[in-house]
């Protein structure tokens, strides 16, 4: 994949370069105020980038009159008529990133891709300099305002995008279309936190869709449909083709996330850079929670609700409530789930009328998605 590798090296450099052009400018209020900068590159080196990739794959489906893609060049000089697509990519990533700094302040999660997340680095900041007051609330108050900050940065690096882009209509569609994305990210993780706290009040009958809706609007609109309907829309794509892609990106989103879920209770801190058993101790109420509570006896569920949540669980306490999980039936039907959207998208694909090198690019990234094979 030639032409993703070249799309993901753009984008880096169109983020360092963008974070170059912010620096004297954060430099100029206060040399104090550089580790907003440091610490934003940090969390914007690397990573799998596949939100860019879906937004270059959705550009390149419905790209008018083209049987072939551009081949991207090496550099960021000179982009002409591809720099739209890099700034709006690269933009989607820096959302992602303030995203993540939010997510990990809401869920007390210290770590983030196997390294310190932003308001441990701010906290340990203010241990090593020996500044008065709390570290943890310095840590914590400091990483709200790199979320933010990324947050607007990302709003500039799409509309330095959109102003190179000709077409003034798809640059307005595309700018709805992130909008629209940014109301959603947010209500969903709201709902979320509020999932956490009030399932409890909720039919247990609910507590299953409860959780699809929290995924769809936290996570699979995001990740993946909002990047590929915003390609499109700068593309020009018609109404035909954004829906298709519509209809495409959210079963794969859902089996995204549907993954990182079994990930966030099973998976094996070296390769999720969070340790084992991460959503137990935060007490994510996820449709593998919900599936989980349909097939335990009184008894285990009991344990489930009472244990979910306590950041304190120790290592032992984890592999009970993983085994009681497994033993529910919950993970073998969340792997059905996985395999019945995924095949739903890819199905989707094969009407679409889009260029059939997308068609086989968006195949391959769909697979390597749902199974997180990056």
């Amino acid at each position: 994949m030639v032409e993703s590798t070249h799309l993901v090296e753009l984008v880096q450099s169109r983020i360092d370069e963008f974070l170059i052009t912010r620096e004297p400018i954060v430099s100029l209020i206060s040399s104090e105020v550089t580790p907003l900068v440091a610490f934003s590159r940090q969390f914007l080196s690397g990573g799998k980038r596949f939100r860019a990739l879906f937004c270059y794959w959705g550009w390149q489906s419905v790209r008018a009159g083209d049987t072939a893609p551009i081949v991207l060049p090496g550099g960021t000089d000179g982009l002409g008529d591809i720099s739209p697509i890099v700034g709006a990519a690269s933009a989607l990533e820096l959302f992602h990133a303030a995203a993540l700094v939010h997510d990990d302040i809401i869920d007390n999660s210290d770590t983030r891709r196997g390294a310190a997340s932003a308001h441990k680095l701010f906290e340990h900041m203010h241990g090593a300099e020996g500044w008065v007051g709390n570290s943890t609330e310095f840590g914590r108050a400091s990483a709200i305002l790199l979320g933010d900050l990324l947050l607007g940065w990302s709003d500039e690096l799409l509309d330095e995008g959109l102003a190179a882009l000709p077409d003034r209509t798809a640059a307005r569609a595309a700018r709805l279309e992130f909008n629209l994305m940014r109301t959603e990210v947010t209500a969903g993780q709201y709902l979320d936190i509020l999932e956490e706290r009030a399932w409890k009040s909720a039919a247990e009958e609910d507590l299953y869709d409860r959780a699809m809706r929290v995924i769809e609007f936290k996570s699979a609109r995001y990740s993946v449909l909002a990047p590929l309907v915003i390609g499109a829309a700068l593309a020009g794509g018609t109404a035909e083709q954004l829906q298709s892609l519509r209809d495409f990106g959210l079963p794969l989103g859902i089996a995204y996330q549907l993954r990182d879920d079994l990930l966030g209770v099973f998976g094996d801190a070296s390769v999720t850079g969070k340790p084992s058993g991460d959503d137990l101790r935060e007490g994510k109420r996820t449709v593998l929670i919900a599936l989980a509570r349909q097939g335990l006896s009184s008894d285990s569920r009991r344990v489930l609700d009472e244990q979910l949540g306590d950041p304190h669980l120790a290592a032992e306490h984890i592999e009970a409530l993983q085994a009681a999980i497994t033993q529910s039936g919950a993970v073998d039907r969340v792997e059905a789930i996985i395999t019945e959207r995924l095949a739903a998208a890819l199905e989707v694909l094969e009407s679409a009328a889009i260029s059939e090198h997308a068609k086989t690019q968006l195949r391959g990234l769909a697979n390597r998605v749902a199974r997180r094979v990056f």
